[in-house]
Protein backbone atom coordinates (compact mmCIF):
# COMPACT_ATOMS: atom_id res chain seq x y z
CA UNK A 1 0.00 0.00 0.00
CA UNK A 2 1.83 3.47 -0.90
CA UNK A 3 1.78 6.27 1.12
CA UNK A 4 -0.83 8.49 -0.54
CA UNK A 5 -2.84 5.62 0.12
CA UNK A 6 -2.44 5.99 3.65
CA UNK A 7 -3.28 9.60 4.20
CA UNK A 8 -7.01 8.16 2.47
CA UNK A 9 -6.44 9.62 -0.71
CA UNK A 10 -8.45 8.42 -3.66
CA UNK A 11 -8.10 5.02 -6.27
CA UNK A 12 -4.77 5.73 -7.88
CA UNK A 13 -6.24 6.29 -11.75
CA UNK A 14 -2.82 7.12 -13.82
CA UNK A 15 0.64 6.68 -13.13
CA UNK A 16 3.83 8.79 -13.78
CA UNK A 17 5.24 5.82 -16.00
CA UNK A 18 1.89 5.67 -17.82
CA UNK A 19 1.65 9.26 -18.23
CA UNK A 20 4.60 9.36 -19.52
CA UNK A 21 4.25 6.74 -22.27
CA UNK A 22 1.56 8.37 -23.44
CA UNK A 23 3.11 11.96 -23.70
CA UNK A 24 6.06 9.99 -25.01
CA UNK A 25 4.03 7.85 -27.82
CA UNK A 26 2.31 12.09 -28.72
CA UNK A 27 5.91 13.59 -29.04
CA UNK A 28 6.77 10.47 -31.17
CA UNK A 29 3.91 10.62 -33.69
CA UNK A 30 4.13 14.61 -33.58
CA UNK A 31 7.63 13.65 -34.74
CA UNK A 32 6.60 11.40 -37.15
CA UNK A 33 4.03 14.09 -39.19
CA UNK A 34 6.78 16.70 -38.99
CA UNK A 35 9.44 14.16 -40.57
CA UNK A 36 6.57 13.06 -43.49
CA UNK A 37 5.19 16.43 -44.17
CA UNK A 38 9.28 18.05 -44.33
CA UNK A 39 10.20 15.26 -46.81
CA UNK A 40 6.69 16.21 -49.06
CA UNK A 41 8.38 20.02 -48.94
CA UNK A 42 11.86 18.33 -49.99
CA UNK A 43 13.99 17.78 -46.91
CA UNK A 44 17.43 16.75 -49.37
CA UNK A 45 20.07 18.74 -50.35
CA UNK A 46 19.28 20.65 -53.55
CA UNK A 47 21.85 22.35 -55.85
CA UNK A 48 21.75 26.04 -54.02
CA UNK A 49 21.58 24.28 -50.37
CA UNK A 50 18.82 22.69 -47.98
CA UNK A 51 15.42 22.00 -48.93
CA UNK A 52 12.30 23.92 -47.51
CA UNK A 53 11.96 20.92 -45.75
CA UNK A 54 15.87 19.98 -44.95
CA UNK A 55 15.81 21.12 -41.34
CA UNK A 56 12.08 20.34 -40.53
CA UNK A 57 13.10 17.03 -41.08
CA UNK A 58 15.62 16.38 -38.82
CA UNK A 59 13.88 18.60 -35.99
CA UNK A 60 11.11 16.03 -36.67
CA UNK A 61 13.68 13.08 -36.33
CA UNK A 62 14.92 14.32 -33.01
CA UNK A 63 11.15 14.70 -31.66
CA UNK A 64 10.49 11.29 -32.79
CA UNK A 65 13.61 9.09 -31.60
CA UNK A 66 13.35 11.12 -28.18
CA UNK A 67 9.74 10.13 -28.11
CA UNK A 68 10.72 6.61 -28.35
CA UNK A 69 13.19 6.60 -25.87
CA UNK A 70 11.25 7.73 -23.46
CA UNK A 71 8.55 5.55 -24.25
CA UNK A 72 11.03 2.85 -24.08
CA UNK A 73 12.14 3.92 -20.16
CA UNK A 74 8.27 4.42 -19.68
CA UNK A 75 7.40 1.31 -20.22
CA UNK A 76 10.07 -1.57 -19.88
CA UNK A 77 12.57 0.25 -17.96
CA UNK A 78 13.02 -1.21 -14.70
CA UNK A 79 13.65 2.23 -12.67
CA UNK A 80 10.08 4.01 -14.33
CA UNK A 81 8.28 5.58 -12.13
CA UNK A 82 5.40 3.94 -11.31
CA UNK A 83 4.29 6.40 -8.43
CA UNK A 84 1.10 8.01 -8.02
CA UNK A 85 0.43 10.59 -11.40
CA UNK A 86 -3.67 11.41 -9.98
CA UNK A 87 -5.93 9.77 -8.13
CA UNK A 88 -9.71 9.95 -7.92
CA UNK A 89 -9.96 12.84 -5.23
CA UNK A 90 -7.05 14.90 -7.19
CA UNK A 91 -9.37 14.13 -10.80
CA UNK A 92 -11.84 15.54 -8.50
CA UNK A 93 -10.71 18.70 -7.53
CA UNK A 94 -9.21 19.70 -11.02
CA UNK A 95 -12.57 18.33 -12.57
CA UNK A 96 -14.33 21.02 -10.18
CA UNK A 97 -12.23 24.36 -11.59
CA UNK A 98 -11.89 22.73 -15.40
CA UNK A 99 -15.44 22.17 -16.19
CA UNK A 100 -16.66 25.17 -15.26
CA UNK A 101 -14.12 27.07 -16.22
CA UNK A 102 -14.90 25.74 -19.65
CA UNK A 103 -18.97 26.22 -19.35
CA UNK A 104 -17.55 29.88 -18.81
CA UNK A 105 -15.75 30.07 -21.90
CA UNK A 106 -19.17 29.27 -23.59
CA UNK A 107 -21.19 31.42 -21.25
CA UNK A 108 -18.46 34.45 -22.98
CA UNK A 109 -19.59 33.44 -26.56
CA UNK A 110 -23.54 33.73 -25.63
CA UNK A 111 -23.06 36.64 -22.97
CA UNK A 112 -20.14 38.01 -23.39
CA UNK A 113 -17.06 38.85 -21.38
CA UNK A 114 -18.61 40.91 -18.79
CA UNK A 115 -21.65 39.28 -17.67
CA UNK A 116 -19.91 35.96 -18.12
CA UNK A 117 -17.68 37.00 -15.89
CA UNK A 118 -19.68 38.08 -13.10
CA UNK A 119 -21.39 34.79 -13.29
CA UNK A 120 -17.97 33.23 -12.76
CA UNK A 121 -16.85 35.28 -10.27
CA UNK A 122 -19.80 34.93 -8.13
CA UNK A 123 -20.46 31.60 -8.49
CA UNK A 124 -16.91 30.83 -7.48
CA UNK A 125 -16.98 33.14 -4.60
CA UNK A 126 -20.04 30.73 -3.40
CA UNK A 127 -19.01 27.13 -4.61
CA UNK A 128 -15.33 27.46 -3.56
CA UNK A 129 -14.89 30.22 -1.50
CA UNK A 130 -18.07 29.60 0.71
CA UNK A 131 -19.26 32.78 0.62
CA UNK A 132 -22.77 34.31 0.50
CA UNK A 133 -24.82 34.60 -2.39
CA UNK A 134 -25.58 37.87 -1.84
CA UNK A 135 -21.08 38.91 -1.14
CA UNK A 136 -20.80 36.57 -4.21
CA UNK A 137 -22.73 38.73 -6.37
CA UNK A 138 -22.04 41.98 -5.13
CA UNK A 139 -18.17 41.11 -5.87
CA UNK A 140 -19.13 39.69 -9.08
CA UNK A 141 -20.76 42.75 -10.54
CA UNK A 142 -18.90 45.71 -9.18
CA UNK A 143 -15.74 44.40 -10.43
CA UNK A 144 -17.08 43.83 -13.78
CA UNK A 145 -18.61 47.08 -13.33
CA UNK A 146 -15.04 48.55 -12.44
CA UNK A 147 -13.43 46.57 -15.62
CA UNK A 148 -16.15 47.25 -18.06
CA UNK A 149 -15.41 51.28 -17.02
CA UNK A 150 -11.44 50.72 -17.18
CA UNK A 151 -12.15 49.16 -20.79
CA UNK A 152 -15.37 50.13 -22.35
CA UNK A 153 -14.85 54.16 -21.59
CA UNK A 154 -11.47 54.70 -20.17
CA UNK A 155 -9.45 52.72 -22.41
CA UNK A 156 -12.05 52.91 -25.37
CA UNK A 157 -11.15 49.33 -25.66
CA UNK A 158 -14.43 46.85 -26.51
CA UNK A 159 -14.54 43.27 -25.42
CA UNK A 160 -16.81 40.75 -26.53
CA UNK A 161 -20.45 41.47 -25.82
CA UNK A 162 -21.64 38.28 -27.07
CA UNK A 163 -24.06 36.74 -29.08
CA UNK A 164 -26.90 37.73 -26.77
CA UNK A 165 -25.75 41.39 -26.11
CA UNK A 166 -27.25 42.02 -22.76
CA UNK A 167 -25.40 45.11 -22.36
CA UNK A 168 -27.06 46.91 -25.59
CA UNK A 169 -29.16 49.10 -23.45
CA UNK A 170 -25.93 50.71 -22.43
CA UNK A 171 -24.83 51.71 -25.51
CA UNK A 172 -22.27 49.97 -25.73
Amino acid sequence: MSHEQDLGEGKVLATNASVDAVVAALLALVGLVVMVEARRLGASWTSDGPGAGYFPFYIGLILAVGGLGILYQSLLSKKADRGAFIDSQQLRRVASVLVPSAAYVGAIMLLGQYVASAIFLAAFMVWIGKYSWLKGALLGVFANAFFFAMFEIWFKVPLYKGALNPLAFLGY
